[in-house]
Parts: C-alpha cells; sequence; structure tokens
C-alpha cells in the first residue's frame, strides 16, 4: 500500500523543477501532444473523401481507424516499460520520428493499402508520444500539483482537437491543396517538437542493466491484432459463427494466454502481472477499457453521420465537433483546479462515469432530421463526462504506485484504453456497415446492397433525390444504434469506478519519490 510521504521528505530527494522550467519542459510535449491529436482529428473529415477518391469499402473507412489504434495499442506497453529503463527524452524524439515517416507515407499514398500500411507506422510513432507524454509528466510533476498543468494540457488538447476536423475539412475543401495534406500538416509540427524537446527537456536517465521481453511483446501483440482482426472482418466477410470466427477467437485467446505465462516468468515483462494486485490498478484498467470501447466506438463515426446523414460538407463537420470538444476542456480544466486546491478526486470519476452514459444514451436517439442544436447538446454532456474521468483515471492509479512502476503503469492504461477503443471502433464498424446494408435492402431491395456489408461508401452528389433521403435515414439510424451499444459499456466503467478507493494524493513528482525510494532501499540493505 502507497502512503503519501510526508512534505519534510522533500528536501533530501533533490530540488525540485520551478514551475517555468516546467512549462519549458512541457512546451515540446505540448506539441508532441498536438501532432499526436491532430493525426486522428484532422483525418476525420477527410475519411469519406478519401474513401471515395480510392475507391474504398466502408470496411476499409474503418482500418483506416483502427489500423492505427491497433499499432498504437500494440506498443504502447513496449514504449512504457523502455521508459522505466532508457532516456525518456530520446524515446519521444523517436516516436516524433516515426510519426513524420509515417505521415510522409500517408501523405503521398497511390492506393489504400499503402495507406493503411503508413497509419500503421503513424500509429506506432503516436503510441509512444501517448504513454510517454504522460510518463515525463508524472515524473516532473507531483500528483498533488497536476490538476494545475491540466488547463494546459487541456487547452492543447482541446485546440488540436477543434482545429483538426477545421484544418481537415478545409485543406479538403480546397481544390489546390486536397486531403493528402491532411497527413503531411503534421510533418513540421513533429520537427518543432523534436528540436524544443532536445533544448528544454532535461531528465536524468536511469541507466542498468536490462531486457526487453521481445516474445512477451510479440505474443501480445499477436493476440491483440488476432482478436481486433475478427471483431472487424465477422459479420462481414464470414458469419459471426463460422468456423473462422472459431479459429480467430480460439487462436487470439490462446496467444494470449501464451503471453501471460511468458511476462509471469519474464525477468523485464513488458507488461508486469504484479501491478494487477494493485487494487486501484486494476479496477483503472478495466475502466480504461470501458471507456474506450464505448467512447472511439461511437464517435469516431460522427463526422461520417455528419456528412452522410446530415449533408454537411467536410468543413461543417468539423464545426459540429466543437459542443464535444468544449464540454471535455471545460470540465478537464475545472476538475483538474479543483483537485489542486482540495486534494479529492473520486468524485470527478463517478460523475464523468455517470455523465457519459446520459451522453451515450442521448446520442442513441439520433437520426437524420435531429435539430443541430439538440445535437449540439448532447455532445456536450458527453464531453463533459469525458473529460471528468479519462485522464482522472490516470491519475488515480499514478498515485498508488511505486515510483518506478510509473512508466509501465501508465503505459498499462493507455494499452488497455487504446485496446478498448480499437475494439470499439472495429466491432462498432462491423456493426454499422451490416446495419447499413441490412437497412438499405430493406427501403431499396436486395439489388443495392449486392456488395454486402463491405458496400462502398456512397457519394451523395451522385445519388438521385428519392435515394439520397434514403441513405440519409439510413446512416441516421445505424449511428444512433452504435451509441446504444456502447452505453452499457459506459454504465459497467460507472459501476467499476464506484470500487475505486480513494488514497491522499502525493505532494512529490516521480523523480523525488523514485530518488527517496532508491535511497530507502540502500539504508535497508546497509
Amino acid at each position: 500500500m502507497t502512503t503519501t510521504v510526508p512534505p519534510a521528505d522533500t528536501a533530501e530527494v533533490g530540488t525540485r523543477m520551478s514551475r517555468r522550467e516546467v512549462l519549458q519542459a512541457l512546451s515540446g510535449l505540448m506539441v508532441g501532444m498536438f501532432v499526436s491529436i491532430l493525426a486522428s482529428t484532422v483525418v476525420a473529415n477527410a475519411l469519406p473523401r478519401i474513401i471515395a477518391d480510392l475507391n474504398g469499402s466502408q470496411t476499409v473507412y474503418t482500418w483506416i481507424v483502427t489500423s492505427e489504434l491497433l499499432a498504437m495499442t500494440a506498443t504502447v506497453p513496449l514504449w512504457g516499460k523502455m521508459a522505466d529503463l532508457y532516456s525518456k527524452k530520446l524515446l519521444i524524439q523517436l516516436s516524433l520520428g516515426l510519426f513524420v515517416v509515417g505521415s510522409l507515407i500517408a501523405g503521398f499514398t497511390p492506393n489504400v493499402e499503402v495507406l493503411l500500411l503508413s497509419r500503421v507506422v503513424q500509429g506506432i510513432g503516436a503510441g509512444g508520444m501517448t504513454a510517454l507524454a504522460t510518463i515525463v509528466m508524472a515524473a516532473m510533476i507531483p500528483p498533488r500539483e497536476l490538476g494545475r498543468y491540466a488547463g494546459i494540457f487541456g487547452a492543447v488538447f482541446g485546440v488540436g482537437t477543434i482545429a483538426g476536423p477545421l484544418i481537415g475539412g478545409l485543406l479538403v475543401d480546397t481544390s489546390w491543396l486536397g486531403w493528402r495534406w491532411c497527413f503531411l500538416i503534421g510533418v513540421p509540427f513533429s520537427i518543432i517538437s523534436i528540436a524544443l524537446l532536445q533544448r528544454t527537456l532535461h531528465l536524468p536517465v536511469v541507466r542498468r542493466k536490462a531486457k526487453i521481453d521481445w516474445l512477451g511483446a510479440l505474443l501480445i501483440t499477436s493476440g491483440v491484432s488476432t482478436l481486433l482482426i475478427w471483431s472487424s472482418l465477422a459479420g462481414n466477410k464470414f458469419e459471426w459463427a463460422s468456423g473462422w470466427t472459431a479459429l480467430m477467437v480460439v487462436g487470439g485467446l490462446v496467444l494470449l494466454a501464451l503471453a501471460v505465462f511468458v511476462e509471469s516468468r519474464a525477468a523485464e515483462p513488458i507488461v508486469p502481472l504484479g501491478i494487477f494486485r494493485n487494487r486501484t490498478v486494476s479496477l483503472a484498467t478495466v475502466a480504461s477499457v470501458l471507456v474506450g470501447v464505448a467512447l472511439f466506438g461511437g464517435t469516431v463515426f460522427l463526422s461520417q453521420y455528419f456528412q452522410i446523414s446530415l449533408g454537411k460538407s467536410p468543413t461543417v463537420a468539423g464545426l459540429m465537433s466543437l459542443p464535444m470538444i468544449f464540454g471535455l476542456l471545460v470540465s478537464s480544466t475545472v476538475a483538474g483546479q479543483l483537485i489542486t486546491k482540495y486534494g479529492r478526486w473520486k468524485a470527478y470519476l463517478v460523475a464523468g462515469a455517470a455523465v457519459m452514459s446520459v451522453g451515450m444514451l442521448l446520442l442513441g436517439t439520433i437520426d437524420a432530421n435531429t435539430s443541430v442544436i439538440v445535437l449540439s447538446l448532447y455532445m456536450v454532456v458527453l464531453g463533459i463526462g469525458v473529460g471528468m474521468l479519462m485522464q482522472n483515471l490516470v491519475l488515480a492509479a499514478q498515485n498508488d504506485v511505486p515510483a518506478h512502476e510509473l512508466g509501465v503503469t501508465t503505459s498499462v492504461l493507455t494499452f488497455f484504453r487504446s485496446m478498448g477503443g480499437a475494439i470499439g471502433v472495429s466491432a462498432l464498424g462491423a456493426v454499422l456497415a451490416n446495419r447499413v446494408a441490412s437497412l438499405t435492402a430493406e427501403r431499396l431491395g436486395p439489388a443495392a446492397t449486392a456488395g454486402g456489408g463491405s458496400a462502398e461508401v456512397p457519394d451523395l452528389s451522385t445519388l438521385p433525390e428519392p435515394v439520397l433521403r434514403i441513405v440519409q435515414d439510413v446512416y441516421g439510424i445505424a449511428t444512433a444504434d452504435l451509441f446504444l451499444v456502447g452505453a452499457p459499456f459506459a454504465l459497467l466503467a460507472l459501476i467499476v469506478v464506484l470500487f475505486i478507493r480513494e488514497k491522499p494524493l502525493h505532494t512529490l513528482s516521480g523523480e523525488e519519490r523514485r530518488v527517496q525510494e532508491e535511497a530507502a532501499a540502500k539504508a535497508a540493505i546497509h
């Protein structure tokens, strides 16, 4: 059990970074976070146009999102483990470099196959940035003080998420630029971030002999990938109850079981199973999976709903995402400030999960005729809930583990949240494709869906008026169904966070705690 270190011990662990030094160090991190956020949001409104230009299908639409999520999910534990062993600054710069390579490949892609490959490379880079930014923050800033900086990161998150769809929409609607610049625009920001990190981020490098568990990493990646590929293809390329389903599900579970066996015996496991003996970490992990399934599974298809069901342009679709981001930004900033002031955090977890559940249920009522005002209100509710819940789950776990496990704990939570998101996107994407196909067949006859669940995403400009109305109605109903499917996961997350015990927040940073723990260990030996 971890207890709060008395303030008197602070002097023994070195000089704490001043607020100015922290802000300077965070500058490169914030630009990097902006880039990783921009990577997903700037593409959202461009996807319908990208799919149309490259002759992709609804399944490809899903996989352009899922492939990045999958790569990010599978590599996050590895990044987190390496952060506990090697230079955090060098690892972040490496992750940004990979992101640049993936972005350049995507920007010049000739077809959907190369685009999917580039998204995998982008995902590996984004996985490093996502895990390492939070790890570095925990190393520099005490949990009790993290809320003070939540507003800064909240602002970066908000600007990146708001600007992304807007920039993406404008790029797509500008004839002399086009959707390829949605990928290329992140390159200069990544290079700026690498330069800023080199100049401002100075953390001690803990060098010790270590062996990365590559077999465990391979088994985890393979097992998760197999299950995600199955959830995307089942009901589309083959039946849910079929030999392929049995083969892929059993194969994925066997690979994960082998991963658990290997991890339990590895000297330096990628995911130390011992951290799950910690009740807070275990519950926060389960909640993160549920949040990922509910949130990403529903919201990733909202842009498609805006453009196809409501008939909006990519630019307008970007503007329509503002209410949810506004709710998220305000709630995360306010909650962070209140946590810093009073040191209490569980109430925000519970309130966030409850409000998020309500938001999912409200969005489960939308259709092609829902007014923009009503839709915006529902999205604000969802954003408020997410803002209070997601980052505070990480805070609760980081506060309850030893300093030397900060990296792996943070990456495990990020891993499972991303895995939940990837499962949500792939599975609910398959549900959307099947729902669209069945509803279209009901309205227009079987001939209209000769391509099955993987029928191409429609180009509205080519459809006659009666068919256009039917297609818009079909996508409205199908999108609402996704939120109804996701709502029970949000409710389960609420139940899980109720069982997390609130503990006082540490007043020392991760580096200060690490030095103190090492000193205590040496004293115990002597």
